[in-house]
């Protein structure tokens, strides 16, 4: 062991507490030379390229094939596939073949510069998840060049013990093929929570954390390392009493998953008989098996513009909408499946809809402005609703509504799409539930008059926050100010409960919030209860639940909101948990580890 202890901050992706050996693993090929070739050499080079695509497809193939379970495959086969098409794709294999030919150059210079510069041009996207597809490009190029240059895996086999992958970023394939032996969790240098390594680390269930830039330099072979993918911690150097306490919340954490895991068929009501109902939010249709598992009541938030991008740059079809619909819906009968329309544009941008770019796309044209901008795009959309709502408890949900007029735009579009299925002889439901995401602070000061033209309102926190404090919390240099608990944002929370109570209408919590067991009591006394979260959150909120009144919990939010700053709210939170003698997990370690560290914990 050598140095001190040294807390790297990056982003928890994936849950959990992984303590092993680091093994670095760096990506970089044999320097990749631009050779000039003669003419009647072009022809041989091409045939190069040719029998890389076909070994790289060979491996591909391999990994999918390999020891996995069922789930995995089902997760990564469509990427896995996507990089297939890839590798067969004549108009990039052309592009590369072209190069060879018109500038007389090897096939690695070619590959490495052709998909090196279209996986550029995925640069100019903001949207993570998006900005995120040019790692099918990279990935793709390296299998390439790993097969032109005869590069062979890396084999952990003869490591004994349990091994902390430490990498800049991961191929997909690879982060599959590691992930299932010795390697225990992941410290990542690029990626983000739709990065392939993440979707790759939550369905194998191994801590991750990422965005730990220039990590490789910081980190030798021989270095004990804790992955903290809770708190989105690395600890290199720990210190033996740091290792034992970790070892210790690791088994905590077992213990704790397994008897919440049993709280599945438990109802969800304070100890003085209010139902709080949970409810999940669903990214991937196969996130409904957990939501299943742990016991929520349905879908709060479907966001469905994920069904988008996994299909960008096709549109789905109706038949596509129709099948998810459906098997979100069965799957959690009865409850009900919120499906919120398109939340595309802003940081989440679609070129093929946008048309034109924007200089602040953040506050231009997304969301519901997006949809009636946009009809013919999410006709389609609308229509799967439309026919899954006659069987099934399918509401939907409208994104960054600012104006009623907004809404009533809306209701005449789906008057034209219910008379257009009519008239096919479709089956419908015409009167189908429709609600509005409370998500910036003109919606909150209008909450009584779009609760006269809803069913139901959806508090979105995340941009709530973000728009109500003027913060964007990706930006590290004003991160701090990012606060939940912020007076400001309490205060229309309420309002919002209020609105909605007055006029009679279902008003539920989705965003980050929600997700947060400590400030569960909070939420329930400012009157909210519906809260969707993350389906493997569902058991510790439940728990939180269980644990108090609503009388005490209502005394406690009267008290916070007369508070002038978030630090005295958190402090008074903080004074009413320590007399809460419920085990509920609060999730990252608190002061008493890192002080171990000799290190403040600013968090």
């Amino acid at each position: 062991m050598s140095g001190a202890p040294q807390i790297l901050e990056g982003l928890g992706v994936s849950e959990g507490i992984a303590i092993g050996r680091a093994v670095c693993v760096e990506y970089h090929f044999d320097e990749v030379y631009r050779f000039p070739l003669p003419v009647e050499r072009l022809d041989e080079e091409v045939e190069r390229l040719e029998g890389a695509v076909r070994q790289a497809e060979q491996e591909l193939r391999k990994v999918h094939r390999g020891k996995t379970t069922q789930k995995l495959r089902d997760e990564i086969g469509g990427i896995l596939e996507a990089h297939v098409l890839l590798l067969k794709d004549r108009a990039l294999l052309d592009r590369i073949e072209d190069r060879i030919r018109e500038e007389h150059v090897n096939a690695e210079w070619a590959v490495h510069r052709t998909t090196a510069e279209l996986a550029a041009q995925f640069e100019d996207i903001e949207d993570d998840y998006l900005r995120g597809r040019n790692q099918d490009l990279l990935d793709v190029g390296y299998y390439l060049l790993r097969a032109l240059q005869g590069v062979s895996h890396h084999d952990f086999s003869e490591i004994e013990g349990d091994i902390i992958l430490v990498a800049d970023d991961l191929p997909l394939a690879e982060a599959v093929r590691l992930g299932r032996n010795q390697v225990v969790g992941f410290a990542i240098g690029a990626g983000g929570r739709t990065s392939h390594t993440t979707i790759i680390a939550r369905s194998l269930k191994v801590p991750a954390v990422s965005a730990l830039e220039g990590v490789t330099a910081l980190v030798t072979d021989e270095d004990p390392v804790i992955v903290d993918g809770e708190l989105g911690r690395v600890i290199l150097h720990p210190t033996p009493a740091m290792l034992e306490q970790y070892r210790q919340r690791q088994k905590e954490l077992k213990s704790l998953d397994t008897r919440l895991l049993a709280t599945r068929n438990i109802a969800s009501v304070t100890r003085d008989g209010t139902a709080v109902i949970l409810l999940a939010n669903i990214d991937l249709p196969e996130e409904i098996e957990d939501a299943v598992a742990y016991g929520a009541q349905g879908v709060g938030l479907y966001r469905s513009e994920f069904l988008y991008i996994e299909k960008s740059p096709d549109l789905p079809t109706e038949e596509e909408h129709l099948e998810i619909y459906r098997r979100l819906a069965r799957g959690v009968a009865p409850g009900p499946v919120v499906i919120r329309t398109y939340d595309l544009g802003g940081r989440k941008l679609a070129r093929e809809l946008m048309q034109t770019r924007e200089e602040n796309p953040v506050l231009g044209l997304r969301g519901i402005r997006l949809t009636m901008a946009r009809p013919e795009i999410f006709r389609t959309q609308l229509r799967a609703v439309f026919r899954v709502a006659v069987d099934h408890d399918v509401r939907l949900m409208l994104p960054l509504v600012t104006r009623v007029e907004e809404v009533r735009r809306f209701r005449a579009f789906a008057d034209e799409i219910l008379d257009e299925l009519e008239a096919e002889g479709v089956p419908v439901q015409r009167d189908f539930q429709l609600g509005v995401m409370i998500e910036v602070p003109a919606a909150v000061w209008i909450a009584d008059r779009l609760a006269r033209e809803v069913s139901f309102f959806s508090i979105g926190t995340n941009d709530l926050i973000q728009y109500a404090l003027a913060v964007d919390r990706n930006n590290e240099h004003v991160a701090d100010l990012y606060q939940p608990l912020h007076p400001a944002v309490l205060g229309m929370l309420r309002f919002t409960v209020e609105k909605a109570r007055a006029a009679g209408i279902e008003v539920s919590l989705c965003g980050e919030m929600a997700a947060d067991p400590r400030l569960v009591p909070l939420l329930l006394g400012l009157g909210l209860r519906r809260l969707s979260l993350s389906p493997r959150l569902v058991p510790a909120v439940k728990e939180r639940v269980r644990s108090h009144s609503i009388a005490e919990l209502t005394d406690l939010a009267e008290h916070c909101l007369k508070l002038p700053t978030a630090t005295e709210v958190v402090e008074a939170l903080d004074s009413f948990l320590a007399t809460e003698k419920s085990p509920v997990r609060e999730g990252p370690l608190k002061e008493d580890a890192l002080s171990l560290a000799t290190r403040e914990d600013t968090t």
